[in-house]
């Protein structure tokens, strides 16, 4: 279970087990950009979904990835319309050869967070917590 409570102004402290992360907005939007926007949130929840999934596929195949990077950009000019835009560079490390960069890149589209953005319909059902 993930749990939210306002710490302070807009700054959100998110409680995922014995896990602690905060989110806040910018100071343009009121905030005091203390820590990453929501928006920043679930994008790197993709590059981290890709990350562990590249790591973990190259580890189960003994290819010799040494290490990655992830880089992503946001392109939200069309949010309001529907089109959310991320675009995703991979930086891998280690004695790859092109056929084995080519694998990796295609095990990258097949992290489960990527299929959730991708092709899930994501249903939410929001409710009031009947305590005062």
């Amino acid at each position: 279970m993930i749990s939210i409570s306002n710490e302070k102004g807009l700054l959100q402290r998110i409680s995922i087990g014995p896990h602690t992360l905060h989110s806040d907005v910018s100071v343009e939007l009121g905030g005091e950009g203390s820590a990453p926007e929501p928006h920043d949130l679930f994008d790197a929840a993709l590059g981290a979904c890709k990350a562990l999934t590249l790591a973990l596929y190259a580890k189960q195949k003994g290819l010799p990835l040494d290490g990655l990077d992830v880089r992503l950009n946001r392109d939200d000019s069309q949010e309001r319309q529907g089109i959310y835009r991320l675009n995703v560079e991979l930086s891998l490390h280690g004695a790859l050869d092109d056929a084995q960069r080519q694998q990796l890149l295609r095990i990258a589209d097949k992290c489960p967070v990527h299929k959730l953005m991708t092709s899930s319909e994501v249903q939410i059902s929001t409710r009031l917590n009947e305590e005062r």
